[in-house]
């Protein structure tokens, strides 16, 4: 648990607030001043998580948000358990901001494997769709259009606003990170909307062929 008495962890506040109030340069002094109180590496990797999001440069995002990950590492208990998945990603964004996607891949499907770690709730879900969508960015072989049938079948719904079926669908598709678990409930997703029959003919017959495909595929 953080200590909100902590020196560090109440001088972040305040500068997460100033960020909300659209004071950056203030927040940025905030965050700078949570650095230097820093006692030991716990609360040095709060505060240069903080600082990475007020850097000029790719390069300097990149340094500090290694740097968190590094004093992490050092503090190597269940405090830091469930940082690990928010700092690859963000290191992943600044190695995919300065054009090495290998690189940006690789912290991606780290913190893909650490997403258990982060309390179940919205910052979860947050940071799982955030994850899901830079592993699909730096995907090897990103899939065309008429090679990926669900997300046909997506953008297809979201012309009509469909938002009953997009309500359904969507969720697992947008977080999904490739596991047989993620795989499963986009395919569960499919053959509840399949049973419904409610959808126009070609919507139908779009979402019956996505379902053959994910079944072929298995």
């Amino acid at each position: 648990m953080i200590d909100p008495e902590n020196t560090v962890v109440q001088l972040c506040a305040q500068g997460m607030q100033a960020e909300a109030e659209g004071q950056d340069a203030r927040a940025r002094d905030l965050f700078l001043r949570a650095w230097e109180a820093a006692e030991d590496d716990y609360d040095a990797c709060i505060a240069a998580h903080y600082l990475a999001r007020h850097q000029p440069t790719p390069q300097e995002t990149l340094r500090w948000n290694q740097e968190c990950l590094n004093r992490a590492d050092k503090v190597g208990d269940e405090r830091v358990r469930g940082f690990y998945a928010s700092l690859h990603a963000n290191i992943a964004r600044a190695h995919r901001d300065l054009g090495q996607v290998d690189r940006a891949r690789a912290h991606f499907e780290s913190a893909a494997s650490r997403i258990d770690d982060v309390p179940a709730g919205p910052h979860q879900q947050w940071l799982r769709h955030r994850i899901a969508a830079g592993l699909r960015a730096t995907a090897p072989a990103a899939p065309r259009p008429h090679e990926d049938p669900v997300g046909a079948l997506l953008t297809t719904l979201c012309a009509r606003a469909d938002l009953e079926a997009l309500s359904l669908l969507l969720p697992p598709y947008m977080g999904s990170l490739g596991t047989p678990e993620d795989e499963e409930r986009i395919t569960t997703a499919l053959r509840m909307l399949h049973v419904e029959r409610r959808l126009p003919d070609d919507e139908q017959a779009a979402l019956s062929h996505a379902i053959k495909g994910r079944s072929a595929a298995a």
